[in-house]
Protein backbone atom coordinates (compact mmCIF):
# COMPACT_ATOMS: atom_id res chain seq x y z
CA UNK A 1 0.00 0.00 0.00
CA UNK A 2 1.69 3.19 -1.12
CA UNK A 3 0.34 6.40 0.34
CA UNK A 4 2.98 9.08 0.01
CA UNK A 5 0.33 11.79 -0.30
CA UNK A 6 -0.64 11.15 3.32
CA UNK A 7 2.91 11.05 4.62
CA UNK A 8 3.41 7.30 4.57
CA UNK A 9 5.83 5.17 2.69
CA UNK A 10 4.82 1.62 1.90
CA UNK A 11 2.94 -0.04 4.76
CA UNK A 12 3.84 -3.69 5.19
CA UNK A 13 1.89 -6.27 7.20
CA UNK A 14 4.24 -8.57 9.13
CA UNK A 15 3.82 -11.41 11.61
CA UNK A 16 4.91 -11.20 15.24
CA UNK A 17 8.47 -10.19 16.00
CA UNK A 18 9.69 -9.78 19.56
CA UNK A 19 10.93 -6.28 18.90
CA UNK A 20 7.35 -5.20 18.15
CA UNK A 21 5.87 -6.55 21.42
CA UNK A 22 6.17 -3.13 23.14
CA UNK A 23 4.27 -1.56 20.20
CA UNK A 24 1.49 -4.14 20.62
CA UNK A 25 1.08 -2.98 24.21
CA UNK A 26 1.47 0.74 23.48
CA UNK A 27 -0.95 0.84 20.54
CA UNK A 28 -3.62 -0.99 22.49
CA UNK A 29 -3.21 0.88 25.77
CA UNK A 30 -3.53 4.14 23.84
CA UNK A 31 -7.12 3.50 22.77
CA UNK A 32 -8.19 1.50 25.82
CA UNK A 33 -7.00 4.13 28.30
CA UNK A 34 -8.49 6.91 26.20
CA UNK A 35 -11.95 5.35 25.86
CA UNK A 36 -12.36 2.71 28.57
CA UNK A 37 -10.71 1.20 31.64
CA UNK A 38 -7.79 -1.20 31.32
CA UNK A 39 -8.97 -4.57 32.64
CA UNK A 40 -7.11 -7.57 34.06
CA UNK A 41 -7.67 -9.51 30.81
CA UNK A 42 -5.97 -6.63 28.94
CA UNK A 43 -2.97 -6.71 31.27
CA UNK A 44 -2.54 -10.46 30.82
CA UNK A 45 -2.48 -10.34 27.01
CA UNK A 46 -0.62 -7.06 26.60
CA UNK A 47 1.97 -7.84 29.26
CA UNK A 48 3.16 -11.05 27.63
CA UNK A 49 1.70 -11.42 24.13
CA UNK A 50 4.16 -14.11 23.17
CA UNK A 51 2.94 -16.40 25.95
CA UNK A 52 -0.73 -15.41 25.79
CA UNK A 53 -1.14 -15.54 21.99
CA UNK A 54 1.80 -16.93 20.02
CA UNK A 55 2.59 -19.91 22.28
CA UNK A 56 -1.04 -21.08 22.14
CA UNK A 57 -1.18 -21.20 18.33
CA UNK A 58 -2.25 -17.64 17.62
CA UNK A 59 -0.58 -14.83 15.73
CA UNK A 60 -0.09 -11.09 16.01
CA UNK A 61 0.18 -8.95 12.92
CA UNK A 62 1.73 -5.51 12.66
CA UNK A 63 1.33 -2.76 10.11
CA UNK A 64 4.82 -1.34 9.70
CA UNK A 65 5.64 2.00 8.12
CA UNK A 66 9.35 2.83 7.79
CA UNK A 67 10.33 0.22 10.43
CA UNK A 68 7.76 1.59 12.92
CA UNK A 69 4.76 -0.48 14.01
CA UNK A 70 1.74 1.76 13.44
CA UNK A 71 -1.00 -0.85 13.80
CA UNK A 72 -1.64 -4.31 15.14
CA UNK A 73 -4.19 -7.10 15.48
CA UNK A 74 -4.14 -10.47 17.21
CA UNK A 75 -5.63 -13.82 16.31
CA UNK A 76 -6.09 -15.78 19.51
CA UNK A 77 -6.65 -19.51 19.12
CA UNK A 78 -9.58 -20.54 21.31
CA UNK A 79 -9.96 -24.10 19.96
CA UNK A 80 -8.71 -26.24 17.09
CA UNK A 81 -11.23 -24.71 14.67
CA UNK A 82 -11.91 -21.30 16.19
CA UNK A 83 -10.01 -18.03 16.62
CA UNK A 84 -10.78 -14.70 18.22
CA UNK A 85 -9.79 -11.50 16.43
CA UNK A 86 -8.66 -9.15 19.20
CA UNK A 87 -6.57 -6.15 20.11
CA UNK A 88 -6.85 -4.33 16.81
CA UNK A 89 -5.31 -0.90 17.06
CA UNK A 90 -3.97 1.71 14.64
CA UNK A 91 -2.01 4.75 15.77
CA UNK A 92 -4.21 7.85 15.75
CA UNK A 93 -1.73 9.47 13.34
CA UNK A 94 -2.41 6.71 10.79
CA UNK A 95 -6.14 6.11 11.09
CA UNK A 96 -8.62 6.37 8.19
CA UNK A 97 -6.04 5.10 5.68
CA UNK A 98 -7.19 1.51 5.28
CA UNK A 99 -4.62 0.07 7.68
CA UNK A 100 -7.23 -1.59 9.90
CA UNK A 101 -8.64 -3.29 6.84
CA UNK A 102 -5.20 -4.56 5.79
CA UNK A 103 -4.67 -5.96 9.28
CA UNK A 104 -8.12 -7.56 9.31
CA UNK A 105 -7.58 -9.20 5.94
CA UNK A 106 -4.24 -10.64 7.12
CA UNK A 107 -5.81 -11.94 10.34
CA UNK A 108 -8.72 -13.57 8.53
CA UNK A 109 -6.37 -15.19 6.00
CA UNK A 110 -4.34 -16.58 8.90
CA UNK A 111 -7.45 -18.11 10.46
CA UNK A 112 -8.62 -19.61 7.19
CA UNK A 113 -5.15 -21.00 6.41
CA UNK A 114 -4.95 -22.49 9.92
CA UNK A 115 -8.12 -24.49 9.24
CA UNK A 116 -10.49 -22.42 11.34
CA UNK A 117 -14.21 -22.83 10.78
CA UNK A 118 -14.95 -19.47 12.34
CA UNK A 119 -13.49 -16.30 13.80
CA UNK A 120 -15.30 -14.20 16.36
CA UNK A 121 -14.72 -10.88 18.06
CA UNK A 122 -16.11 -8.77 20.82
CA UNK A 123 -16.12 -5.00 20.68
CA UNK A 124 -18.04 -2.00 21.97
CA UNK A 125 -20.94 -0.27 20.23
CA UNK A 126 -19.26 3.12 20.85
CA UNK A 127 -16.56 2.07 18.36
CA UNK A 128 -18.83 2.60 15.34
CA UNK A 129 -15.97 2.82 12.82
CA UNK A 130 -14.55 -0.47 14.07
CA UNK A 131 -17.96 -2.16 13.88
CA UNK A 132 -18.38 -0.96 10.28
CA UNK A 133 -14.89 -2.25 9.42
CA UNK A 134 -15.73 -5.68 10.85
CA UNK A 135 -18.95 -5.75 8.85
CA UNK A 136 -17.02 -4.92 5.65
CA UNK A 137 -14.63 -7.77 6.46
CA UNK A 138 -17.60 -10.18 6.56
CA UNK A 139 -18.33 -10.41 10.28
CA UNK A 140 -22.02 -10.65 11.23
CA UNK A 141 -23.69 -9.69 14.49
CA UNK A 142 -24.82 -12.68 16.54
CA UNK A 143 -25.86 -13.50 20.10
CA UNK A 144 -22.82 -13.98 22.33
CA UNK A 145 -22.69 -17.65 23.37
CA UNK A 146 -20.42 -16.98 26.36
CA UNK A 147 -20.03 -14.26 28.97
CA UNK A 148 -17.46 -11.74 27.67
CA UNK A 149 -14.17 -11.42 29.53
CA UNK A 150 -14.26 -7.61 29.16
CA UNK A 151 -16.85 -5.36 30.81
CA UNK A 152 -16.72 -3.04 27.76
CA UNK A 153 -17.70 -5.81 25.30
CA UNK A 154 -21.32 -5.27 24.26
CA UNK A 155 -21.08 -6.37 20.59
CA UNK A 156 -20.40 -9.94 19.45
CA UNK A 157 -19.65 -10.68 15.80
CA UNK A 158 -18.68 -13.84 13.96
CA UNK A 159 -17.27 -14.80 10.58
CA UNK A 160 -17.86 -18.37 9.43
CA UNK A 161 -15.79 -19.90 6.66
CA UNK A 162 -17.76 -21.82 4.07
CA UNK A 163 -16.21 -25.17 3.34
CA UNK A 164 -16.30 -26.20 -0.33
CA UNK A 165 -18.75 -29.03 -1.04
CA UNK A 166 -17.04 -32.29 -2.00
CA UNK A 167 -18.76 -33.86 -4.99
Amino acid sequence: MADRARGMTKVEIVSFRREFAPAFQRLNLDWIERLFEVEEADRKVLGDPERAIIATGGQIFFAVDAETAIGTVAMIRTSEKRYKLAKMAVATTHQRRGIGELLGVAAIAFGRDAGAESVFLRTNSRLANAVRLYERLGFRHAPDPDPPEYARADVYMELRFVKPQVQ
